[in-house]
């Protein structure tokens, strides 16, 4: 059984990341046509080489005390409701066993059957009453329907009742799949699909009206940053009723993880965004290598203080079911 670090030990900084995903056995073993044609066909080493066991080496060689466990893109929903419930539900305890064999070392962010409202809510309950996740875990569209669309209101009401953190997690629409052969989707679709679902949230009124749900974004808020000023600039008419404290406040309210994001260019522009306390570490982990990140933090020029902020300090604040775990 893996040893717990103590973040007060001494040595190299210890982490939480916040961004680092499972890939079930059953999962892949079901659904290996379709992760492959969600990425051109092919499937990397990642997806087959992936094991708790390898995962653990890497967070103990990068002094990643806990990571939050998450499925990535394609999710759960291929078309069938009941085959979407049965897989998250099959993937969320698979993920709180692995937090109950290996104490302290892993966390949960629970994946929900959308565009299914009626399975995401029993899932709600079932991932916070009985497996104590630490939040949810969900895509940036699900059936070229983005978060802002009507049909996640029922879900999206629950989750502010509870206050819940939803980690939001970046994949390709189905429209946006092939707009240009032969450059793969991560290049650009995928970061965009962030920045479309932020969009949505907020030109649909449902970021002010649920302003008790925290939001985690990934890989730095994708495009985001670089476009945040024409979001506003070109906004609908009806903006100021539906963000009536501004586009900004609503952006600056966002936690956002630094996966695959350890240039300067990108945490610059992220740092102009947001405040030092709303920035997490995330790797992406096992799609690409837990060392990436956990070095390219450090490519920033940032203080001590910053650097636990981001490492740490920002993430246990955020989820505090982690402390009684660490």
């Amino acid at each position: 059984m893996a040893t717990k670090a103590n973040p007060a030990s001494g040595g190299a900084q210890h982490l939480i990341d916040v961004h680092h995903h499972i890939i079930p056995p059953f999962y892949l073993a079901e659904n290996r046509d379709r992760i492959a044609g969600s990425r051109g066909g092919q499937i990397t080493p990642a997806w087959l080489e992936w094991t708790p066991e390898k995962a653990l080496i890497a967070m103990d060689q990068q002094h990643v005390a806990t990571a939050v466990l998450s499925l990535s893109s394609p999710g759960v929903w291929f078309g069938d409701v009941q085959t979407a419930r049965t897989t998250a539900r099959r993937s969320n305890e698979y993920a709180a066993e692995l937090a109950s064999k290996h104490p302290g070392r892993f966390g949960l962010f629970a994946a929900l059957p959308l565009p299914d409202a009626e399975g995401s809510l029993r899932e709600i309950e079932h991932a916070f009453n009985v497996l104590k996740a630490d939040g949810i875990g969900l895509l940036t569209s699900y059936a070229d329907k983005w978060l802002g669309d009507p049909a996640y209101r029922p879900v999206f009401e629950e989750l502010n009742r509870r206050k819940a953190v939803i980690f939001v997690h970046p994949t390709t629409p189905t429209c946006c799949q092939t707009l240009m052969p032969g450059v793969a989707t991560v290049v650009a679709e995928v970061p965009h699909d962030t920045t479309r679902t932020i969009i949505s949230l907020l030109y649909s009124g449902m970021l002010a009206q649920f302003k008790d749900i925290r939001f985690i974004f990934s890989h730095a808020g994708g495009t985001l940053p670089v476009i945040a000023g024409r979001i506003i600039d070109y906004a609908p008419k009806d903006l100021a009723q539906k963000a009536p404290n501004g586009v900004e406040y609503e952006l600056k309210r966002f936690y956002y993880d630094l996966a695959i994001s350890g240039n300067r260019p990108a945490f610059a522009a992220l740092k102009q965004l947001v405040p030092m306390s709303q920035i997490l570490f995330g790797s992406d982990h096992p799609y690409r290598p837990l060392v990436e990140s956990s070095q390219g933090m450090m490519n920033f020029g940032l203080s001590a203080a910053d650097l636990r902020a981001i490492g740490w300090d920002n993430a246990l604040a955020l989820l505090p079911t982690l402390k009684a775990r660490i």
